[in-house]
């Protein structure tokens, strides 16, 4: 078999496992709870931080995604290495005509597509049922987030994929899934200005590693397409704004997610490749 077939064969196995799991339905029902919440408040008259309607929606939901997006990819690819070799499915496709490289991709490809099709479908349907209502809707900045959010999520499942390979015990990965979602997490605008604050660091050396936070970079790339401005972030946002431009943290806000999402899977494939599958 070519490598695209054993790819596609591969991810059609994984895709199986993943409706027989349920994670396809849980991670749409985690989407359409969130949605539901944020349509059911923000439609309404009141304003948050000067935005209404459904762009009080978008913004709300942005916040809300990239929190919520680190956990689920790390969730959904953290485990899948560990598992296959603890049950002995890995050790089976592996004395098939498969290789290790195509199974890897194949696995990658079924997490990461099952994460952004729910997403991206439902955003499209907050929009188009907004539109209905009468409602101004923002379709740029639509598809920025679905851009922002496939780069993050290409990120986090680039780092799950990792921690599965290389890290052997079930326990741990989890606790190196755990680990890293709360780092990210922690490094938003609270955490880095308590470190400022704690350690007085440099104010250029909080900007960098603010940068190499790919959950900060996406927050940043989401609110510069509502708010060019960045005023709801106060002296910060005007300096980011003036100083980077809303153009430059666009694209901070998907390639640095998907650089880092890259390496972290090369590593893991090279990790995998000459590793031991049992």
């Amino acid at each position: 078999m070519s490598y695209l077939t054993q790819t596609v064969t591969a991810a059609r196995l994984d895709l199986a496992e993943v409706v027989r799991s349920r994670w396809l339905v849980f991670c749409v029902a985690v989407y359409g709870l969130l949605a539901a919440v944020l349509v059911l408040v923000g439609l309404r008259e009141s304003t948050l931080l000067g935005f209404t309607g459904v762009g009080r929606v978008l913004l709300a939901f942005a916040h809300a995604v990239v929190v919520l997006l680190p956990l689920l990819a790390l969730t959904a690819t953290g485990l899948v290495v560990g598992r296959a070799r603890d049950d002995g499915t890995l050790e089976l496709l592996m004395g098939q005509p498969l290789r290790r490289s195509a199974w890897l991709a194949g696995v990658t490809v079924t997490r990461y597509v099952t994460l952004l099709a729910p997403l991206a479908l439902l955003l499209v349907g907050m929009a188009v049922v907004a539109s209905a209502r009468g409602q101004l809707v923002p379709w740029g900045f639509v598809g920025r987030v679905v851009a922002v959010s496939a780069a993050l999520l290409w990120a986090f499942v680039g780092i799950g994929i990792a921690i599965s390979v290389m890290v052997r015990q079930q326990t741990r990965a989890i606790t190196y899934v755990v680990v890293a979602w709360a780092l990210a997490v922690a490094l938003l605008d609270v955490g880095l200005i308590g470190l400022m604050l704690k350690w007085r660091l440099d104010p250029h050396a909080v900007l960098t590693l603010a940068a190499l936070n790919p959950v900060q970079d996406a927050r940043l790339a989401l609110l510069a397409g509502l708010e060019p401005d960045l005023g709801t972030l106060g002296p910060v946002g005007t300096y980011l704004s003036t100083r980077i431009g809303q153009g430059s943290l666009y694209t901070l806000g998907v390639a640095w997610p998907a650089v880092l999402g890259t390496l972290a899977w090369l590593t893991a494939l090279w990790s995998f490749r000459k590793g031991d599958v049992t």
